[in-house]
């Protein structure tokens, strides 16, 4: 059930990678990839997509050689932990996911005594994945595929979900040859590659076709289906929040060490409230994300299914926690070990406010850490004496410019140049 998947969501790679996925797609005449296409049309062909219907596909699509750099390119800057998770579980996406599972009780009932995945998990994950279907991806699926089928690495990787896209719209599972999603394939409600696309999609709303773009019950119960495959056990826990004894021996943790939760138990590891653990031979893991004097996690199966979805600690733990928040969780015990934590989203929105009445050009309020205001964050943590002046967005920076009296802004940005100047 391998996908590509990435360590940021589309939620939080979308700004990273800005500059690029704005790039003007390439239309010059590139002989290379016209070559290449034909190659595919074969490759089509052997797997049931006829030449006619590649024809049609294919159409107007051209070569967009600016996708290689979202391939080759690597985040700006490390995402700490607690700037992931701040993002992602916030509490706008709990009262929206709150409303979601509300909207939808029957239908989430059904997924759930069809493949025995819980309602908070499906949300979860459809508000972590496109923000309730808000945010799924503006490329065009067949000009990225196409293109990384042709050039750059992983390759033959790319021709597999290019013909999977193909072959969904030959199928009829897919309507639009235009359709968009993520720069690497990733499209739809819960962002699933074209190939997982075609082994896990369902009809849930028995229209006859599997949809996962515009129907919410085939994408919800889509993503059920891909946790029940991956090994999700009904009714079980993903894991808890722990607390270690002082002496524990941290190289006993990670995600694949596992032990008997009476193994844990014997060793000193309770509830984070200090309750003991119930002792059994339930196969576990412990895990410390963010080290030794961070929040500690004893995981079960469940969690290695969120894992399978994308694999990348942060990502899991964002699923399972949205999720235990929707159930009416309060969230984390332990801190985070860090003296400047992460934003929510609203205030991303409110630290932008505060950047734009201080003169900065950094386009709209919305949420989203991209260049510019990483930028201009850059700018004010040199100019307020703040270290590392890295255009990190932490409550340090939030709480700095809270803190400054109103009044003419401190920077102006002249006509002729794209950078700050200093009042």
């Amino acid at each position: 059930m391998t996908r590509l998947r990435f360590c940021l969501p589309l939620l939080l790679v979308a700004p990273v990678l800005q500059a690029y996925a704005q790039a003007t797609p390439v239309s010059a005449p590139d002989p290379e990839y016209d070559a290449c296409m034909v190659r595919m049309k074969a490759q089509a062909a052997s797997r049931g997509v006829p030449a006619a219907s590649f024809d049609r596909f294919m159409a107007d699509v051209t070569a967009d050689r600016s996708v290689l750099d979202l391939l080759n390119a690597q985040p700006e800057f490390t995402t700490p932990i607690w700037d992931y998770l701040a993002g992602l579980v916030d509490d706008e996406r709990v009262a929206d996911g709150r409303t979601m599972l509300d909207t939808h009780r029957e239908l989430l009932a059904r997924v759930e005594r069809e493949y025995g995945v819980d309602p908070a998990t499906v949300v979860a994950v459809w508000g972590v994945e496109s923000d309730f279907g808000r945010i799924s991806g503006r490329r065009p699926l067949l000009q990225s595929l196409s293109t990384l089928s042709c050039f750059g690495r992983r390759q033959e990787f790319f021709r597999g979900e290019f013909i999977a896209t193909l072959k969904l719209l030959h199928d009829g599972d897919l309507r639009d040859p235009g359709i968009t999603g993520s720069w690497a394939g990733a499209f739809g409600h819960t962002q699933f590659m074209p190939t997982t696309y075609a082994r896990i999609a369902v009809d849930f709303d028995g229209d006859g076709r599997r949809d996962l773009v515009t129907s919410i019950p085939d994408s919800l119960a889509s993503t059920a289906n891909y946790l029940k495959r991956s090994g999700w056990q009904t009714g079980r826990p993903w894991g808890h929040e722990v607390k270690l004894p002082a002496n524990f021996d941290t190289s006993l943790a990670g995600r694949t060490n596992r032990r008997p939760l009476s193994d844990w138990v014997a060793r000193g590891v309770t509830r984070v409230d200090g309750t003991p653990l119930t002792a059994s031979d339930t196969r576990s893991a412990l895990i410390l994300p963010a080290g030794r004097t961070g929040p500690a996690f004893v995981v079960f199966r469940n969690y290695d299914a969120i894992y399978s979805y994308n694999a990348a600690e942060s990502y899991a733990l964002a699923i399972a926690t949205l999720a235990d928040r929707l159930r009416g969780g309060s969230g984390l015990a332990m801190p985070w070990p860090t003296d400047d934590p992460g934003l929510s989203r609203a205030q991303r929105r409110e630290l932008q406010t505060l950047l734009l009445a201080h003169g900065h050009d950094i386009g709209v309020v919305d949420g989203m850490i991209g260049t510019n205001t990483r930028r201009a964050i850059r700018d004010e943590q040199q100019r307020l004496g703040l270290s590392p002046a890295d255009g990190r967005a932490g409550q340090k920076i939030l709480e700095a410019l809270r803190a400054l009296p109103p009044g003419k802004p401190d920077f102006v940005t002249p006509p002729s140049s794209g950078a700050p100047t200093p009042r």
